[in-house]
Protein backbone atom coordinates (compact mmCIF):
# COMPACT_ATOMS: atom_id res chain seq x y z
CA UNK A 1 0.00 0.00 0.00
CA UNK A 2 1.04 3.03 -0.81
CA UNK A 3 -0.11 6.61 -1.81
CA UNK A 4 -0.97 7.08 -4.60
CA UNK A 5 -1.32 11.11 -5.57
CA UNK A 6 -0.41 14.20 -4.51
CA UNK A 7 2.01 15.96 -1.90
CA UNK A 8 2.75 12.83 -0.35
CA UNK A 9 2.69 10.57 -3.51
CA UNK A 10 4.98 7.13 -3.14
CA UNK A 11 4.72 7.61 1.02
CA UNK A 12 4.66 3.49 1.35
CA UNK A 13 1.52 2.90 4.28
CA UNK A 14 1.55 -0.40 6.48
CA UNK A 15 -1.22 -1.91 7.79
CA UNK A 16 -2.31 -3.98 4.95
CA UNK A 17 -2.37 -7.18 7.75
CA UNK A 18 -4.46 -5.76 10.73
CA UNK A 19 -7.06 -8.20 11.55
CA UNK A 20 -10.44 -7.22 10.67
CA UNK A 21 -9.66 -4.67 8.31
CA UNK A 22 -9.66 -4.80 4.25
CA UNK A 23 -7.30 -1.92 3.21
CA UNK A 24 -8.64 -0.81 -0.13
CA UNK A 25 -6.25 -1.70 -3.37
CA UNK A 26 -4.72 1.21 -5.14
CA UNK A 27 -6.31 0.80 -8.16
CA UNK A 28 -9.59 0.95 -6.27
CA UNK A 29 -8.17 3.91 -4.42
CA UNK A 30 -7.16 5.45 -7.44
CA UNK A 31 -10.52 5.80 -9.23
CA UNK A 32 -12.22 6.72 -6.07
CA UNK A 33 -10.02 9.86 -5.79
CA UNK A 34 -10.24 10.44 -9.37
CA UNK A 35 -14.18 10.35 -8.72
CA UNK A 36 -14.11 12.63 -6.04
CA UNK A 37 -10.96 15.22 -6.94
CA UNK A 38 -13.04 18.34 -7.18
CA UNK A 39 -14.31 17.83 -3.80
CA UNK A 40 -10.98 17.47 -1.57
CA UNK A 41 -9.19 20.86 -2.07
CA UNK A 42 -9.56 22.86 1.60
CA UNK A 43 -12.12 19.73 2.98
CA UNK A 44 -12.91 18.44 6.12
CA UNK A 45 -12.73 15.23 6.02
CA UNK A 46 -14.11 12.09 8.02
CA UNK A 47 -12.12 8.42 7.80
CA UNK A 48 -14.86 7.10 10.35
CA UNK A 49 -13.16 3.29 9.92
CA UNK A 50 -10.42 4.27 9.07
CA UNK A 51 -8.08 0.70 9.41
CA UNK A 52 -4.32 1.81 8.77
CA UNK A 53 -5.48 5.45 7.64
CA UNK A 54 -4.54 5.22 3.84
CA UNK A 55 -7.85 6.93 2.32
CA UNK A 56 -7.83 9.56 4.84
CA UNK A 57 -4.18 10.15 4.63
CA UNK A 58 -4.93 9.98 0.39
CA UNK A 59 -7.07 13.18 0.81
CA UNK A 60 -4.77 15.24 2.86
CA UNK A 61 -1.85 14.38 0.43
CA UNK A 62 -4.73 15.91 -2.39
CA UNK A 63 -5.35 18.85 -0.72
CA UNK A 64 -7.43 18.16 2.16
CA UNK A 65 -7.39 20.64 5.39
CA UNK A 66 -8.33 18.34 7.87
CA UNK A 67 -8.65 14.72 8.30
CA UNK A 68 -10.29 12.90 11.30
CA UNK A 69 -9.10 9.81 11.63
CA UNK A 70 -11.48 7.65 13.93
CA UNK A 71 -10.99 3.32 14.78
CA UNK A 72 -11.78 1.43 17.91
CA UNK A 73 -8.65 -0.84 17.36
CA UNK A 74 -5.99 -0.25 18.79
CA UNK A 75 -3.44 -1.83 16.36
CA UNK A 76 -5.52 0.43 13.59
CA UNK A 77 -4.66 3.29 15.85
CA UNK A 78 -0.73 2.30 16.25
CA UNK A 79 -0.17 1.96 12.76
CA UNK A 80 -2.36 5.29 11.69
CA UNK A 81 0.04 7.14 13.93
CA UNK A 82 2.91 5.64 12.13
CA UNK A 83 1.53 6.30 8.29
CA UNK A 84 1.16 9.80 9.84
CA UNK A 85 4.46 10.34 10.30
CA UNK A 86 5.91 13.24 8.96
CA UNK A 87 2.31 14.97 7.61
CA UNK A 88 2.56 18.45 8.76
CA UNK A 89 -1.53 18.38 8.29
CA UNK A 90 -4.08 18.81 10.64
CA UNK A 91 -4.79 15.04 11.58
CA UNK A 92 -6.96 14.28 14.41
CA UNK A 93 -6.25 10.28 15.17
CA UNK A 94 -8.88 9.44 17.86
CA UNK A 95 -9.54 5.80 19.13
CA UNK A 96 -13.16 5.14 19.54
CA UNK A 97 -15.66 3.83 19.08
CA UNK A 98 -17.87 4.78 15.55
CA UNK A 99 -20.97 5.23 16.93
CA UNK A 100 -19.90 7.19 19.78
CA UNK A 101 -18.04 9.43 17.78
CA UNK A 102 -20.90 9.99 15.56
CA UNK A 103 -22.91 10.94 18.38
CA UNK A 104 -20.85 12.96 20.00
CA UNK A 105 -19.15 15.60 17.50
CA UNK A 106 -19.74 18.84 16.89
CA UNK A 107 -18.21 18.74 13.82
CA UNK A 108 -19.69 18.91 10.31
CA UNK A 109 -17.70 17.20 7.27
CA UNK A 110 -17.67 17.50 3.55
CA UNK A 111 -16.47 14.43 3.03
CA UNK A 112 -17.15 11.25 4.78
CA UNK A 113 -15.58 7.43 4.68
CA UNK A 114 -17.01 4.69 5.18
CA UNK A 115 -15.44 1.43 4.79
CA UNK A 116 -16.75 -0.29 7.63
CA UNK A 117 -16.37 -4.33 8.45
CA UNK A 118 -18.79 -5.86 6.27
CA UNK A 119 -19.84 -8.73 8.29
CA UNK A 120 -21.50 -5.84 10.56
CA UNK A 121 -24.13 -3.97 9.79
CA UNK A 122 -22.05 -0.73 10.91
CA UNK A 123 -23.33 1.09 7.14
CA UNK A 124 -26.70 2.13 7.45
CA UNK A 125 -26.21 2.90 11.43
CA UNK A 126 -23.60 5.46 10.25
CA UNK A 127 -25.71 6.49 7.78
CA UNK A 128 -28.56 7.16 10.04
CA UNK A 129 -26.91 8.74 12.71
CA UNK A 130 -25.03 11.20 9.87
CA UNK A 131 -28.56 11.70 8.79
CA UNK A 132 -30.07 12.22 11.85
CA UNK A 133 -27.15 14.87 13.37
CA UNK A 134 -26.62 16.80 10.12
CA UNK A 135 -23.22 16.12 10.06
CA UNK A 136 -22.42 16.44 6.62
CA UNK A 137 -21.71 20.58 5.15
CA UNK A 138 -23.83 21.72 2.09
CA UNK A 139 -22.55 19.75 -0.72
CA UNK A 140 -20.79 17.12 1.49
CA UNK A 141 -20.36 13.76 0.01
CA UNK A 142 -20.43 10.47 1.61
CA UNK A 143 -18.21 7.76 0.13
CA UNK A 144 -19.68 3.90 0.72
CA UNK A 145 -17.09 1.50 -0.01
CA UNK A 146 -19.07 -2.46 0.83
CA UNK A 147 -19.59 -5.70 -0.90
CA UNK A 148 -23.00 -7.10 0.32
CA UNK A 149 -26.06 -5.38 0.70
CA UNK A 150 -26.95 -1.80 -0.10
CA UNK A 151 -26.72 1.01 1.65
CA UNK A 152 -29.57 2.69 2.77
CA UNK A 153 -29.87 6.75 3.09
CA UNK A 154 -32.02 9.52 2.22
CA UNK A 155 -28.96 11.37 0.44
CA UNK A 156 -28.65 11.84 -3.23
CA UNK A 157 -26.71 9.13 -5.54
CA UNK A 158 -24.44 10.64 -7.38
CA UNK A 159 -21.98 8.25 -8.61
CA UNK A 160 -21.51 4.39 -7.73
CA UNK A 161 -18.74 1.46 -9.42
CA UNK A 162 -18.57 -2.03 -8.79
CA UNK A 163 -14.61 -3.64 -8.86
CA UNK A 164 -15.17 -6.95 -8.26
CA UNK A 165 -16.90 -7.57 -4.87
CA UNK A 166 -16.00 -4.58 -3.84
CA UNK A 167 -18.88 -1.92 -4.39
CA UNK A 168 -18.79 2.19 -4.05
CA UNK A 169 -21.37 4.61 -3.98
CA UNK A 170 -21.15 8.22 -3.47
CA UNK A 171 -23.93 10.49 -1.90
CA UNK A 172 -24.56 13.87 -1.63
CA UNK A 173 -26.31 16.05 0.82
Amino acid sequence: MRIISGKYKGKKLEGFNIEGTRPTLDRVKESLFGMIQTYIKDSKVLDLFAGSGALGLEAISNGAKTCYLIDNNKEAIKTIKANSQNFNEDLKIIYIDYKKFLKTTEDKFDIIFLDPPYKENQMDKSLRIIEERDLLNENGIVICEYEIGNPKTDLKLIKEKSYGTKNIKIFQK
